[in-house]
């Protein structure tokens, strides 16, 4: 995908930005755009695992935003919008096949091979295996650093079920990297 643009706004701004965007501020949302088009379509892409996916649900999710400015009622302007990306990716994969679990063969070493395009490629296989459940809390904690009540919110589930969640998926995922720890690191 094209280079978003990613702005960063200070905390200030982004108060000034939320606030001007629930007055209907074309300006705030070309802020807010700017400061969040990274991070959501890096969510999106980690959540579907094809760029072509993520880009429609990306556009989807702007969209959305867009479209429902004037019910946007809280402060939190980044969790409203990780859940209307969040529900666009779980309504993407209700809508495909029921999902083939990869077995263990599926996933080739000769990853380790290419280089770190390989290792990315396999970790994000990886990441794909785990229930939709504890891939998007995982993703949500350790890629877009949200805080656990923030994905509390985001998910719409205790901050407790939210440490759940994502120690299982830590484990979870642990263990389907373990063949590449063993092969890379010699374990």
């Amino acid at each position: 995908m094209k280079n978003l643009g990613d702005r960063h706004l200070d905390d200030e701004q982004l108060r000034e930005a939320t606030q001007e965007f629930r007055r209907g501020s074309a300006e705030a949302f070309h802020l807010l755009y700017s400061h969040y088009s990274t991070r959501v379509y890096r969510f999106c892409l980690r959540m579907l695992g094809s760029r072509e996916k993520a880009e429609d649900a990306f556009q989807d999710t702007f969209m959305k935003v867009f479209e429902n400015a004037k019910s946007f009622r809280g402060d939190n302007f980044g969790a409203w919008l990780f859940t209307i990306a969040r529900h666009i990716c779980l309504n993407m994969i209700k809508m495909e096949k029921p999902y083939q679990e990869l077995n263990d063969n599926s996933i080739k070493l000769s990853y380790l091979y290419k280089g770190d395009a390989g290792l990315k490629e396999f970790v994000q296989r990886a990441i794909l295996r785990l229930p939709i459940s504890l891939r998007e809390a995982l993703l949500l904690r350790e890629y877009e650093e949200y805080s656990y009540e923030e994905i509390s919110q985001i998910l719409g589930i205790t901050v407790s079920l939210a440490k759940v969640r994502v120690h299982r998926a830590r484990l979870l995922l642990k263990k389907f990297l373990e063949p590449i720890t063993k092969e890379y690191y010699g374990n």
